[in-house]
């Protein structure tokens, strides 16, 4: 039988080893977390954002759930604004795009994107021109011949926004070619590429993976990517073609190029520990075999990037579109 004195040496033992095999947990989200998404539905950061919230229910990389929220207004300044308005909240996210830049530019809306927290680069984003598969016109040649032969401005090219990428490669785009177009905005890349199909419009600069199910079923036709180089995902797409069969267009005669940001950003005034778990939780998403099926879907180029490197792209890429959108004449004037 125990005597007095070990049950009670025991015990305090026991109250000697308990503090140190209690670990302090590691923050992680305590309701559900938004993703918002500073555009319209069916564009590609809506497409994103919607795979990881997939991603992450399916695989159970997070105890709480993950709400999609679209906030488009004012090319996207709704979203933002919302963001910059939540300071120290670590359960939303922004998906950004290159209106990260454009839209503070060509409205005045109070708004930088280092007023906000950079969390990770997921991927850049290509540019196509794409034209409805039931036109005649094969190659760039082809195309801008057609365009040159029509009265100015009745081509039109469909886009994403006002003043945004979309309008700013098309400004670029006429001053290479020499030619006019007539610029329609719509909501989002899905909207865009729809209206291409009907024969609304005569062309666009859609994402890859705004337009790849209309390619896919034989409705558009892909004329050139805005790379430096061919895309590298040779498994077949449309027929026996894939993204890699496409040219560039600086190989068309068209000298310019264009690649776009999908990343994360959180509100101002989060935590170190609060952007750690969130970083650490893409590298998941990225792993699984569902993100790489968007990948190659989507012709993404996969550079990922978190912490100074990502804030230093993000500021380099801040000036020069404000340089593209001088010289397009889309910086709104000063109040």
């Amino acid at each position: 039988m125990m005597s007095m004195r070990t049950i009670l040496a025991g015990a305090a033992a026991a109250l000697c080893v308990a503090p140190l095999s209690t670990s302090h947990a590691a923050w992680e989200p305590s309701r559900p977390v938004e993703i918002i998404v500073p555009a319209g539905p069916g564009g590609g950061a809506d497409q994103m954002a919607r795979v990881i919230q997939g991603i992450v229910t399916q695989h159970k990389l997070m105890k709480q759930s993950v709400v999609v929220v679209n906030k488009a207004g004012g090319a996207g300044g709704e979203g933002f604004l919302d963001m910059k308005a939540s300071p120290g909240n670590p359960h939303k996210l922004a998906i950004t795009l290159s209106n990260l830049f454009t839209t503070p530019l060509a409205t005045g809306i109070p708004f930088n994107w280092n007023e906000l927290t950079p969390l990770a680069m997921l991927a850049l984003d290509e540019f196509v021109l794409w034209v409805n598969a039931e036109k005649p016109y094969k190659t760039v040649k082809e195309y801008i011949a057609a365009v040159k032969a029509a009265p100015a401005g009745q081509f039109k090219m469909g886009g994403t926004g006002s003043k945004q990428e979309d309008q700013i490669i098309t400004v670029a785009v006429e001053k290479a070619a020499g030619v006019k177009f007539a610029y329609i905005p719509y909501k989002g890349g899905g909207e865009v590429a729809v209206q291409l199909v009907g024969n609304h419009v005569d062309s666009t600069v859609n994402n890859p993976i705004e337009a790849v199910a209309h390619w896919r079923a034989g409705k558009l036709r892909p004329l050139c990517v805005f790379d430096g180089k061919q895309l590298v995902y040779g498994d077949k797409v449309a027929g026996d073609l894939g993204w890699s069969s496409i040219p560039t267009c600086k190989s068309q005669g068209l000298d310019m190029e264009y690649l776009m940001l999908r990343g994360f950003f959180m509100a101002p005034k989060v935590t170190a520990e609060q952007v750690a778990f969130y970083v650490d939780l893409f590298k998941k998403v990225r792993e699984t075999p569902e993100w790489k099926k968007l990948m190659s879907d989507g012709a993404f180029n996969q550079t990922f990037m978190v912490g100074a490197e990502y804030a230093k792209w993000v500021a380099t890429e801040e000036k020069r579109h404000e340089a593209l959108m001088k010289e397009a004449g889309f910086i709104a004037p000063k109040q």
